[in-house]
């Protein structure tokens, strides 16, 4: 009997802390890569006014949004582009944005996560998130149904919608720590 018992504790010991194992990696998963500091000061300034474009070529990538690797959305343009080592712009494409925009400046993305119900009930996936406005998070994911966001302009909303092959490439380009510049 009491080598039974002991199996049987030692079994509960043991998915207990599988358990909080699995809640402790949940928890930092969604946690910011530093507390307080997902916005941080830009390397290069970054102009807070409306950057310079080039109206020929309306995909092009804005000047005055930063040096070097990073994530490039434009609040007035709806779009983003991913910004390899050498400055250039690896793949450009339009957003649908939420009813919450974030202050131009840079930012570092600080959570992801692979599939969730968005705050408009719909099922999206490769959730990036880079900051949050008055408890809102904002940042880029894809509707799995590849649905534009409903908007509800009563609604409080974050997410900056992207159709399923841009949320691919935003997954696997804007990983914890890259840097988001925001532009007008």
């Amino acid at each position: 009997m009491t080598r039974s018992s002991s199996g049987f504790v030692a079994g509960l010991t043991a998915a207990a802390l599988v358990t909080v194992g699995v809640l402790a990696y949940q928890a930092s998963a969604n946690a910011p890569l530093r507390p307080g500091a997902e916005h941080v000061s830009p390397s290069v300034p970054v102009t807070a006014s409306k950057v310079p474009r080039d109206t020929r070529h309306p995909d092009a990538l804005p000047a005055g949004s930063g040096a070097g690797r990073r994530v490039v959305y434009s609040l007035d343009d709806d779009r983003v582009w991913l910004v390899g080592d050498n400055g250039r712009a690896r793949r450009s494409f339009p957003v649908a944005p939420g009813t919450v925009d974030p202050a131009p400046g840079s930012y570092l993305v600080t959570s992801r996560s692979n599939s969730i119900t968005g705050t408009d009930g719909t099922p999206i996936e490769h959730v990036v998130r880079f900051t949050g406005v008055d408890g809102v998070g904002i940042g880029f994911s894809a509707a799995v149904d590849g649905s534009a966001p409903r908007q509800d302009p009563e609604a409080r909303t974050g997410g900056i919608r992207e159709t399923r092959p841009d949320g691919d490439a935003m997954w696997e380009f804007a990983t914890i720590g890259e840097k988001v510049v925001v532009i007008r």
